[in-house]
Order: C-alpha cells, then structure tokens, then sequence
C-alpha cells in the first residue's frame, strides 16, 4: 500500500508532502519489479484549489499507474493538525466535492473498480481483508511504536490498547508495553461495532454482530427500528447496510 495522495506536485507540496509526484511512480514500478502483484495506492481528493477537472485527472492518472485496488477518499481536516488549526485557502465547498465524488466513482467503476467501503475500491478479488477485519469488528495484535490493538479475552472481554508512541521507549521496553489500555463495557459495543461495519457498502449480518460482541441482536432491536423508520438504514434478510440512496 503506497501512499500517493496526489501525482501533482503542486497539491502535494500544498499538502505538506515530501515525496514528489515522479517518486510516487518510482516506487509503483519498484514494488512491481520486486514481484508484488497486489497493490493499493491512497489518494486524496478536496484539496485546496482543486477543480472537478482537476481531481478526476488525478485519478485518472493514478488509475493509469495500474493498482489493483485504491483507496480515494476527501482530505478531511482532523483535530489537532496544522490545517485544522489554520485551514488552507481554496478547499472545495460542499457542492463541488459532492460532484467530485459521484464523478470519480463513476470513473473507477468504469475502471473495473468495485466500490465496497466508503472510500475503498477493488479489481475483482481483491478487497482488502486487512481492513475488512477492523470494519467487521475483528481482533487485531498491535506491533511497533504508537500500534494500535484490539482482542477479544477468553472471557468476551474487549479490550483496546496501543502501544508506546515513541520509538526510542518502544526499543528500551522490547516492545512490551502498552498504553492507554481499556476494557469496552458492554453499553458501548453495539456503536463500536456499528461505527465500523455500516462502513461497508453491503453492511453487516446480525449473527455477525453477535459473535464480534456477544450480545444479542434484541440489543439492537429499538435503536434499527427507528433508524429503518426515518431510512437511515436498509434491513433485508438479517442484513443491515446503509440505505443505498443516501
């Protein structure tokens, strides 16, 4: 998985990049030469200054770098960040990055891209399992400095942990440490696991809600009524996703 976020020099150093736009392509064809044959590259669109035009250009150029699957999604300004603190000029209005949006999704499903996440896209086959697991609420080992974990204990206990931020502590502690370690009571499961899942274009199975959590599905009972009541959801068969016109 190669971060590109951008082939346009411009964007890239607006963002705050350091690699350019021909080191992006480099490192394509280095991770082909050395035999990978199922790639992803990040790309970001909304960013500052950036038409319709423009954007589906970039995708297109990434498109033409051959991945097998992409992750395209808007440049959102998170808390704690030097653009949330100062914004940059020119980002995209609302409207214009819903164009952008409808327009690159029908460009990468042209592409024989299939759209199953929010801003996730894969070639027939090729969906990421690695991330399918976080947003279907499976445990996963945290491993290096700032790693992130989640485990299910013998018990059905969930706990969430991270480890060290630094690496200089991570190397002194052999990596044993973790911070930031909680237990997720029970009230907070069914929002977690929700959270994550309706993520997927094709949402979750209740048996699927109860074996990740070990509650019920009665526990979801009022909260999916009334949510099917205002169409925020679709449920069909014991499957719930997202309702498809939103």
């Amino acid at each position: 998985s190669i971060g590109v976020q951008s082939l346009e020099d411009t964007r890239l150093r607006a963002l705050g990049r350091i690699h350019s736009a021909r080191e992006a392509r480099d490192a394509v064809t280095l991770a082909r030469a050395v035999g990978f044959d199922n790639l992803n590259l990040d790309l970001m669109f909304g960013l500052p200054g950036q038409t319709e035009a423009g954007a589906l250009a970039d995708l297109h150029a990434l498109i033409d770098l051959g991945p097998d699957h992409v992750s395209w999604y808007q440049l959102t300004l998170e808390p704690n960040t030097l653009f949330h603190q100062r914004p940059p000029a020119g980002l995209p209005d609302d409207d214009r990055l819903g164009d952008i949006m409808q327009a690159g999704q029908a460009l990468l499903a042209a592409s024989g891209f299939h759209q199953y996440e929010i801003s996730a896209y894969a070639r027939d086959g090729r969906a990421c399992r690695h991330n399918r697991n976080y947003w279907e609420f499976g445990d996963y080992i945290g491993i290096g400095a700032g790693a992130h974990g989640k485990v299910t204990g013998k018990d059905g206990q969930i706990q969430r942990y991270a480890k060290t931020r630094l690496p200089a502590d991570y190397l002194a502690e052999g990596g044993c440490r973790r911070t930031g370690q909680r237990t997720l009571p029970a009230a907070a499961l069914p929002g977690e696991f929700a959270m994550n899942a309706l993520r997927l274009n094709d949402g979750f199975m209740l048996d699927l809600f109860e074996s990740r959590t070990g509650l019920s599905a009665d526990t979801l009972t009022a909260a999916l009524a009334s949510l099917e009541a205002r169409e925020l959801l679709e449920i069909e068969a014991g499957r719930i996703r997202c309702d498809s016109a939103l």
